[in-house]
């Protein structure tokens, strides 16, 4: 492996040329924790030798978040202010970029805090000005920026020299040629997603230990991988990326279901999260941490207690192969099929974005302020799809696919 400052550069080139490929001209939004800094100043670099117009870093501090859930009114706790929503409005309506960095170091600061409290200090507008950028209007990609924060989290000690070493083998940063290992890494998977496409299956079943789910599929929706296209620009919205996903109908889930790898959300850790729907609504939470936190989640608004993601990853990704939790959802759903409450993937329903929300929560297309994907595949879940003629199709069985 390069040296520190060289690899920092090679993962800020990928996330620039390959994550988002930046246009010349194109003004980028940078989102990141104060801790983030360092990485955040490599993309801003690797943006401008790209073109960039202007580059725009936004940090923030969870300590001073914590502040705002410990002593905020009640009624205010949920407070955007107007000018973050305004730059991600502005952002995309000129065409903008935008990336995430995450990679926390703190996951579990707001454990100790009121779970109610937390769980309602949801900046909403913010999020769903967000989600409207990642519907299609900006290219966008989300990256992680290894810190002994997190080291802690995922060792037990603040190893950041081998937390690096399981990222860059995440996003393929260890190969001679990252840029061209990422564009056969993502041929393989829109073969996949093409695979699933000619199966036309209309609901999947999961069965496994604490599941047993059957969702149903939109009828109208397509699988997709790996590349986005937004504005004519295609990138990639995750790095790493291992899934296949689609939208489910958010009218048709039925059963339980239970997570095989924790969930880092809002300051918390939710493990052991079970959930049980009927008629594709949640109408059961529980948790053996993070419940509070995670019932008052999926209260947020009418669609976050529906699905609006289906994603399958076997059990041989790049992110698997390291054989680590990283408490992080960038990195665990892409080392276990996941499913998500709340917002649909808009982009694989071909009509959808031509729709309002209203319209497209009424034909089975979820919409909400929050997506929250969570992780629930293992080697012990079997995956079917069920064909229109209800014949039972294996698509996972022991962590590998089995479509050909």
């Amino acid at each position: 492996m390069t040296g520190g400052n060289e690899r920092l550069e090679r993962y800020a080139r990928l996330a620039v040329e390959v994550g988002l490929n930046l246009q010349p001209g194109q003004i980028l939004g940078i989102n990141a924790l104060i801790e983030h800094a360092p990485f955040a100043r490599a993309i801003t670099r690797a943006a401008y030798s790209s073109g960039a117009k202007y580059v725009d870093v936004l940090y923030t501090d969870q300590h001073v978040r914590r502040a705002h859930i410990e002593l905020a009114d009640e009624e205010l706790l949920g407070y955007s202010p107007p000018w973050l929503v305004a730059r991600l409005r502005e952002l995309g309506e000129i065409g903008g970029a935008l990336c995430a960095i995450t990679g926390n170091p703190e996951p579990e600061l707001l454990a100790d805090l009121d779970g109610a409290r937390v769980g309602k200090a949801r900046m909403r507008a913010v999020a769903e000005e967000s989600l409207k950028l990642t519907d299609g209007l900006c290219n966008w990609t989300i990256v992680a920026y290894p810190n002994a924060g997190w080291a802690q989290t995922v060792f037990g000690e603040p190893d950041v020299e081998r937390l690096w070493e399981a990222v860059a083998q995440a996003v393929r940063l260890d190969q001679p040629d990252p840029v061209a290992a990422w564009r056969e890494h993502i041929g393989r998977l829109q073969g996949r997603a093409a695979a699933l496409n000619e199966r036309r299956f209309g609901e999947l079943r999961y069965r496994g230990p604490g599941t047993n789910l059957t969702i149903g599929l939109h009828p109208d929706s397509d699988w997709q991988a790996a590349l986005d296209e937004s504005n004519g620009i295609k990138h990639v919205a995750n790095m790493p990326t291992e899934e296949v996903f689609t939208t489910p109908d958010a009218r048709r889930v039925e059963g339980t279901v239970r997570s095989t790898l924790p969930l880092q959300i809002q300051g918390n850790i939710v493990r052991g999260l079970e959930v049980r729907f009927e008629d594709g609504r949640a109408v059961e939470v529980r948790a053996e941490t993070g419940e509070e936190v995670m019932r008052t989640h999926v209260a947020t608004d009418d669609g976050a207690a529906r699905l609006g993601e289906v994603a399958l990853v076997d059990g041989h990704s790049a992110v698997g192969k390291t054989g680590l939790v990283f408490y992080d959802t960038l990195f665990d759903e892409n080392a276990a099929s996941h499913i998500a409450l709340g917002a649909s993937i808009v982009q694989a329903v071909p009509w959808a974005s031509d729709l309002t929300p209203e319209q497209r929560h009424g034909r089975g297309v979820n919409h909400s302020s929050i997506h929250t994907d969570f992780m629930i595949g293992s080697n012990d879940l079997e995956v079917d799809g069920i064909t229109e003629q209800g014949e039972a199709v294996p698509l996972l069985r022991n962590g590998d696919w089995q479509l050909p």
